[in-house]
């Protein structure tokens, strides 16, 4: 059986988020897991412009996961293509939540 999480951070909470993204940054650097995607949905979403943290964290995901940004809240948002310059991925992510389930993936929900 494999270990695997999908963390899903939708909180507009500044501290949850921050809590989410320490934990799957840490999951993927000391190996908790055998794979941990993140996926940013909803308020949480605005947050990498509102906070510093937050946004460093995210960004600091790049390097071992590039977490994913949901398309349908950034274009309603009009910041899609902020986003996209700040190097995140951005793309539809009901489906993918679902494929991540059906693939085996433990979701956690900040």
């Amino acid at each position: 059986m494999s270990v695997k999480a999908l963390v899903i951070v939708s909180t507009g909470e500044v501290e949850k988020a921050l809590t989410g993204l320490m934990w799957a940054t840490n999951a993927l650097r000391f190996g908790w897991m055998e794979d941990v995607r993140v996926i940013f949905f909803g308020p949480a979403q605005n947050l990498i412009f509102e906070d510093d943290r937050v946004k460093e964290m995210a960004q600091g995901l790049v390097e071992d996961e590039k977490p994913i940004f949901c398309k349908f809240i950034s274009d309603r948002d009009g910041n899609s293509e902020q986003l996209d310059q700040l190097g995140m991925d951005v793309q539809y992510v009901g489906d993918i939540i679902a494929k991540f389930i059906k693939d085996g993936y433990v979701p956690m929900v900040w």
